[in-house]
């Protein structure tokens, strides 16, 4: 299946609605029993069949793991009343495939807690119970909540050992993210015309001063995207020029979604440290390249469109 999207940070109840946990059918285990009348006269044999549970229609199982089609519907309204809430237009295809998705991460990312070792046990579990309740006014709002979100108490449990797990899991990615980096210092000249862009570019090439170009072309930024280091820029093909550069050197011109880039290398550092907005950017990419390798390596049926 395609890339996951990274985990989107939730509301206390909202966080545990996207955990809901999906019950796998299973029937009992009785077989057929003949039962047969006295031999006089000799009524025909009759078989009785034992009542079987009838199967939760599921989602999605990610590997062997059931996503209910409850617990998907409901997630799903949610999501959508959450958009609306917030004056955002979102097709129902998009709310489909943005739901499934993050159901299925959660899945994957608990999964990838519990071959990691990690474990949540009766104990530590109740603690978290108790603390959400006293969040929430008590133990009776809790349970109020519960049942106006279609949760059974066993329910609630297990969604949130495994909303804890994929949690953990989700920590354990994000801070294997060093917090240094190598980073260039570049400038550039952003221009959205091939012609006008060969036009500066030929400026260059007579001796024309860059700074002054980028000026002319941006007055308010002069051209400075800042530091940067790699996996952080949009386009993969500027941030790789970017990097192959000597300091002082320019590129020739790039093309990206953005536009048309020259760009000018000022400083490189070898480990400067991550300004905050560049370690969240890669946090979530390596969350995102998590899940899309496990993704890959799982076995995963959607039964929904």
């Amino acid at each position: 299946m395609g890339k996951m999207p990274a985990l989107k940070p939730n509301h206390l109840f909202l966080f545990f609605a996207i955990f809901l946990i999906a019950f796998a059918p299973s029937a009992c285990s009785g077989g057929n029993a003949a039962i047969t009348a006295s031999p006089t006269p000799a009524p025909p044999t009759e078989t009785l069949s034992s009542p079987t549970e009838t199967p939760v229609p599921l989602a999605a199982t990610v590997n062997g793991e059931a996503i209910s089609l409850d617990e998907f519907n409901a997630e799903l309204e949610r999501y959508k009343a959450a958009q609306a809430a917030l004056g955002i237009a979102v097709s129902e295809e998009e709310a489909r495939q943005t739901v499934l998705n993050d159901l299925i991460s959660q899945v994957l990312l608990a999964q990838g807690a519990a071959e990691a070792g990690f474990t949540v046990d009766d104990s530590a579990l109740q603690v978290r119970i108790e603390a959400i309740s006293a969040q929430v006014g008590g133990a009776e709002s809790l349970r109020a909540w519960q049942q106006a979100q279609g949760y059974s108490e066993d329910g609630f449990r297990a969604a949130l050992r495994r909303a804890i797990a994929a949690a953990w899991m989700r920590d354990k990615i994000i801070s294997s993210v060093p917090h240094t980096a190598q980073q260039v210092h570049v400038r550039q000249i952003l221009l959205y015309n091939e012609d006008v862009a060969q036009n500066y570019y030929r400026q260059l090439q007579d001796g024309a001063d860059f700074e002054e170009l980028a000026i002319r072309v941006d007055p308010i930024t002069r051209g400075d995207i800042g530091w940067f280091p790699r996996n952080y820029l949009a386009s993969r093909e500027v941030e790789e020029a970017a990097f192959s550069l000597d300091v002082g050197a320019v590129s020739e011109i790039l093309q990206s979604e953005a536009g048309y880039h020259i760009l000018k290398v000022l400083e490189v550092q070898p480990d400067r440290p991550l300004s905050p907005d560049a370690l969240l950017a890669l946090q979530s990419r390596a969350l995102n390249d998590w899940l899309t390798e496990r993704s890959q390596q799982s076995t995963i049926t959607i039964n929904v469109k």
